[in-house]
Formats: structure tokens, C-alpha cells, sequence
């Protein structure tokens, strides 16, 4: 039984490594856009994108996925889709990279913004582009900045990743409750909590290493 439940979980598993990293594929990149947007001095582009960071933020993750998943096929009469596993696994890095993007944009704002203006000028007086101001400058300061709080968001996205079995996809929690329902057992849980725990440990160990490579900016 007991490597059974281990081969479910593993399974699991994988599916939610697949959730979890398609979204910080997806997701790092938009909300730098997203930061963009909300610091544009276009006013309609951000107003408009601070909103959308509002609503996404203070709605609850769960819902969108629900939205997002159910949503299209009842407004187009057809589901977009596939009813197999794999569209379920499509709908919730769609609902997750986006609601992530709002979270991550938010962070890399505040970390765009903490880094001096004068630095930024004193790159224009040395005749550098925007491009090479903000890679060779801002950026490299702003990563320092944000990793404490990225680190915490990309944490949360592994226990978040459980949200998928809302909508029947078979991540890790899916798979460990199942045994529950069929077998009437709840040992499985606690074993799918080491998984998490070990998941998590791994991320905090990365995290601190990447904390300790940056220290060159103290």
C-alpha cells in the first residue's frame, strides 16, 4: 500500500512541478511588463493596469481559476479547453501566470523604485541608453531588492498549486486526498505534506544560496 501511495504521489508531483514552473515562466516576465504598464506615465496604461492589479489581488485565486476554466465555455457555448488533463493543467497556468504577474509586478515596482534617481542620472551623464541604464544599473540593484519577497511569493505558488484540484486536474494533494475518499485512510495526507515540505525546503535552500550571492551589492 504504502508504495502505491507513493507512485500516485509522484505522479502528483509532477504535475504540480509542471503547474509550478510554466507559471514562473510565464509569470516573471509579465509582471515586469505589468510593472511598466502601472509606472507609465501614460495615465489611461496605468490606471487602467492598477486596476486590474487591484482586482486580481483582491479577489481570491480560486475563483479565477474557476472562471477561467468554466468561464469560456459557458460565454462561447464551447469549452476552449480539451477535457482531458492537459487543458485542465493549460487553464490553471493561464489563471496562475496571471494572477503571479499582478503579485510579481507589484515587487518589481517597489524594487525599480527603491533604487536612487540620482543613479539612473548619473548613467545619462555618462551618455548611457535607457536600455543599458536599466540592465546595467537598475536591474542589478532591483534583484537584490526583490528576491526576500519573491522568494516568499514563490513559495506560496507551491502550496497554491493545490487549488488545481478545484478543477479536477491531478496534482499532488488530488492524488494523496484520493486515498481518503477510496480507502477511508488520511496517513496519505500527511505523507503528501512531507512532499510539500521537501518541495519547499529545496526552494528556501535556493533562495538563501541566491540571497548569499548578492551580498556583493552590501
Amino acid at each position: 500500500m504504502f508504495w502505491t501511495v507513493t507512485q500516485s504521489l509522484l505522479g502528483g508531483l509532477a504535475t504540480t512541478f509542471e503547474i509550478f514552473i510554466l507559471t514562473l515562466l510565464f509569470a516573471l516576465p509579465l509582471g515586469l511588463v505589468f510593472a511598466f504598464a502601472s509606472m507609465s506615465k501614460w495615465k489611461p496604461l496605468s490606471k487602467l493596469m492598477q486596476l486590474i492589479i487591484w482586482i486580481i489581488r483582491g479577489t481570491p485565486l480560486m475563483l479565477q481559476l474557476i472562471i477561467i476554466f468554466y468561464g469560456p465555455g459557458l460565454w462561447l457555448g464551447h469549452n476552449i479547453w480539451s477535457g482531458g488533463e492537459s487543458g485542465r493543467i493549460a487553464a490553471t497556468v493561464v489563471a496562475f501566470s496571471f494572477n503571479y504577474a499582478c503579485y510579481f509586478s507589484v515587487i518589481f515596482r517597489g524594487g525599480i523604485e527603491s533604487v536612487p534617481a540620482g543613479q539612473r542620472e548619473a548613467g545619462q551623464v555618462l551618455g548611457m541608453t535607457k536600455s543599458q541604464i536599466f540592465f546595467k544599473v537598475t536591474l542589478l540593484q532591483m534583484i537584490k531588492r526583490v528576491v526576500p519577497p519573491m522568494s516568499n511569493e514563490i513559495i506560496t505558488l507551491v502550496k497554491d498549486t493545490s487549488l488545481a484540484r478545484i478543477i479536477a486536474a491531478y496534482e499532488l494533494t488530488f492524488a494523496g486526498y484520493s486515498f481518503t475518499k477510496s480507502d477511508g485512510i488520511t496517513w496519505p495526507l500527511f505523507y503528501t505534506g512531507v512532499f510539500y515540505l521537501l518541495f519547499v525546503g529545496i526552494l528556501t535552500l535556493l533562495f538563501n544560496y541566491i540571497e548569499r550571492k548578492l551580498d556583493y551589492f552590501k
